[in-house]
């Protein structure tokens, strides 16, 4: 019998990219960069923006990443900071081009080698790299205060019986009600299902924060987060009664086609409901400060600081102080509190039985 086998000639591994156009090789590391992150479990709302946040970063940089220097990165965050882009924008694209560099590193650092004569070697350095800290700097801006927020979701409800739109108004209550109650970044708010409201969990019901923020490049970190201050309330009356306004879809928070709302969306939104509200600047705030005033207002009224911690999803209690920013009467409430205790304990004991 004859065999049907015959040798194939050629390597496992190319020694040289397929193609010498350093920008169309560029192009297919991305492909597979982004395929990486679709095989980790990154969601496709997540996915879409980071590739849209890493085609800007190459090509505010100009050249293919692996040509890339330290000087090329100066540039283009000074260039952000110039253009008035908040720290924490430039911190993204900073991440997102050393997380697309390590990536050429364990993947393609041969076929660069081979193909470009050029060895890697990460320009994003000592210098460059950007620092960890809130979108809005907590030594700078303190979290909204409890009766600010109180008047911001005050003007919210009486907006709905006023709006053009109901659905639209009254899912933005419900949304910012839950950023605040929820402690919840904006990104995980809007990758928030239906069926992530578990009304029959715990004493309070729970939010099933699927896509939760990761550390080190760790992917979702997904926790269970307690509907706290009513929050089963407004989220109960929002199924109920609004979201079957909006187009029927997975979405908790929908826009009016029916998708989740971009995170992007529900920052510009806030701004547009704030302006609207008519307030001074001063007293304006991010959705990052309402996660900030939840951890704030949550410590300053005795709630454990580790209890804090596992409901905003930080992976230490050092961040969650990041976060805290106490009031200039913090001192004296807690005072307050101390000593009314101490005095009902004493008035208990001095008129019990003998």
């Amino acid at each position: 019998m004859t065999s049907q086998l015959r040798v194939i000639e050629g390597g496992a591994v190319p020694l040289e990219p397929v193609t010498a156009d350093p920008w169309e090789f560029q192009a297919e590391c991305v492909e597979a960069f982004v395929a990486s992150w679709r095989a980790r479990g990154f969601s496709p709302v997540t996915v879409e923006n980071d590739i849209g946040l890493l085609e800007r970063t190459l090509t505010a940089l100009g050249r293919p990443a692996w040509d890339v220097t330290p000087e090329d990165i100066d540039r283009v965050v000074g260039d952000l900071a110039l253009a008035g882009r908040a720290a924490s924008t430039r911190r993204e694209y900073v991440q997102i081009f050393k997380g697309f560099h390590r990536f050429l590193q364990v993947r393609k650092a041969v076929e660069i080698e081979a193909g470009f004569g050029v060895r890697l070697v990460c320009p994003v350095d000592e210098f460059n790299s950007s620092r960890h800290v809130g979108d809005d700097s907590p030594a700078q801006l303190p979290p909204p205060t409890p009766e600010r927020v109180a008047e911001f979701f005050d003007f919210l409800k009486a907006r709905i019986a006023t709006a053009r739109k109901y659905g639209p108004a009254a899912r933005d209550y419900a949304m910012f009600r839950t950023l605040y109650h929820a402690g919840l970044r904006s990104e995980e708010a809007s990758l928030l299902d239906r069926p992530d409201a578990h009304f029959s969990r715990g004493p309070f019901g729970k939010l099933h924060v699927r896509f939760g923020k990761g550390a080190r490049t760790s992917g979702p970190r997904p926790r269970w987060v307690p509907m706290l201050d009513g929050l089963d309330l407004v989220l109960h009356w929002f199924l109920d009664d609004v979201r079957g306004k909006f187009p029927n879809s997975p979405a908790l928070f929908a826009d009016e086609s029916g998708g989740s709302l971009h995170r992007g969306t529900i920052r510009n939104r806030l701004r547009y409901l704030m302006e609207l509200e008519g307030r001074p600047a001063t007293d304006r705030f991010s959705p990052h400060a309402l996660r900030r005033a939840c951890a704030t207002h949550n410590y300053e009224r005795g709630v454990d600081l580790v209890a804090i911690q596992q409901l905003l999803g930080h992976w230490t209690v050092s961040s969650t102080m990041r976060y805290v920013r106490p009031s200039a009467t913090f001192i004296e409430d807690a005072y307050r509190r101390a000593v009314t205790t101490t005095l009902g304990e004493l008035t208990a004991e001095e008129g019990g039985p003998a």
